[in-house]
């Protein structure tokens, strides 16, 4: 008799934050991990998935993305990234403030992937592209409080942008307001720097230990390894990589790899700007961690185990311990070497390229899903508007086709 529902056999198991690094087999009941062991009879399951040979790990945690299409500048639906990216929760960080989280947890609620929600300490979010600080009426410390307290099963943290554009002649009070916020309502705190002023060495020495600076390798806001970077990481202070359209910098990121401050987490800052390069996805954007010197091990638990430990994310999420969600990533590991590319053109060589075979929710593996095109007013070049092209006319002429010729079809109702 069956007592699993899904058998992952003979996978190479990288699973940092549950204590599993190397040839595993998993085992899912009732849509949690139920066993992790080298040999589990395959008789024990309904479903068994050859996964010799592929990396297998944790459904992929994205600390930094923004998924609000259609209510907010940045935002992509994740579900047409998800099921060929083996990101399977999704951190929306700032899409909605105190007056639009109603509508960020309706849309949520269709999503096929999980996404906790870092709430913006400006009750605007990201309607627009920037300025939502540039007004104080509307970083409202008490209307913040109000939506966390109704949604405490959605927020996770709170998100504030500190840069000229966002906080404009207001400085670091969005910035003070964000920490009143996080503190009394228990949670940490993600701070955006770009463009200053206010710059890194301003927003830092402020930070708790267990806020996360994003954007920690960013050229524009130049963070460097400088000492206000080294103070705060000593004290606690989580470096995130938030790749998204300007905020990843390779020589930024070789700094501080040499200064001994690898970042904590990899996450895309994936948006509508930035999904159609040059993030693209999170395992592209971890292949650019290796392409700058760091483990693979390492890697995969700044994309795992420790996002949901930022975050504290119930549950064993980002990890395969036996009762934690049945999230997991099955990746086909193809060596060589590969070109990546930073925000600012700098191209560095990864050693591997990581596909996605399969991505399982709760022990179901995600369906295919086609992505919306890009909103009008997303810039792209002459070469990704081709590519998108020559993408949609490939699908159609794939979706065109029969499926099967008449020799792959039987007689339904014989008469």
């Amino acid at each position: 008799m069956s007592i699993h529902d899904l058998l992952l056999a003979g996978g190479h198991v990288v699973d940092v934050g549950g204590g599993h690094v190397g040839r595993f087999d998993v085992a899912v009941r009732g849509g949690r991990i139920a066993a992790v062991a080298p040999a589990l009879p395959a008789g024990s399951a309904r479903e068994v998935v050859d996964a010799g040979g592929h990396l297998v790990t944790p459904g992929l945690v994205d600390l930094h993305t923004h998924v609000h299409p259609g209510a907010t500048y940045w935002g992509i639906h994740p579900d047409p990234v998800a099921w060929h990216s083996g990101v399977t929760t999704w951190v929306d960080a700032g899409s909605a403030g105190a007056w639009g989280i109603d509508a960020l947890r309706a849309a949520v609620e269709t999503y096929r992937v999980r996404v906790p929600v870092l709430l913006n300490v400006s009750a605007l979010g990201l309607t627009g592209r920037t300025g939502e600080s540039t007004d104080l009426a509307h970083v409202d410390v008490d209307a913040a409080l109000d939506a966390i307290a109704r949604h405490p099963d959605l927020v996770a943290g709170v998100k504030a942008r500190i840069d000229r554009e966002t906080a404009g002649g207001n400085g670091l009070r969005p910035l003070e307001r964000a920490l009143d916020v996080a503190r009394a309502a228990g949670l940490p705190l993600m701070v955006h720097v770009a463009a200053g002023p206010p710059g890194p060495a301003d927003v830092l020495p402020l930070l708790r230990p267990g806020d996360i600076l994003t954007h920690c390798a960013s050229g524009v806001a130049a963070t460097g390894a400088g000492p206000a970077v080294r103070e705060a990481y000593a004290r606690g202070v989580l470096l995130d990589v938030g790749h998204g359209a300007g905020g990843f910098a390779f020589d930024v990121l070789a700094e501080q790899l040499a200064a001994g401050l690898p970042p904590h987490t990899v996450s895309t800052d994936l948006h509508a700007r930035c999904r159609y390069g040059p993030v693209f996805d999170l395992p592209t954007t971890m292949a650019k961690l290796r392409a700058a010197g760091m483990a693979l091990d390492e890697v995969v638990a700044a994309a795992t185990a420790n996002p949901a430990a930022a975050l504290r994310l119930p549950g064993g999420v980002g990890t395969l311990a036996v009762g934690a969600p049945a999230d997991m990533a099955v990746f086909a590991v193809e060596q060589g070497a590969f070109p990546v590319v930073d925000a600012h053109g700098q191209v560095r060589q990864a050693p591997e390229r990581l596909r996605n075979v399969a991505t399982y929710v709760a022990g179901r593996r995600l369906p295919p899903s086609l992505p919306e095109p890009p909103p009008p007013w997303v810039p792209l070049t002459r070469a990704q508007r081709a590519a998108l092209d020559r993408r949609e006319q490939a699908l159609r002429d794939l979706l065109g086709e029969p499926l099967v010729g008449p020799e792959g079809l039987t007689e339904q109702f014989p008469r």
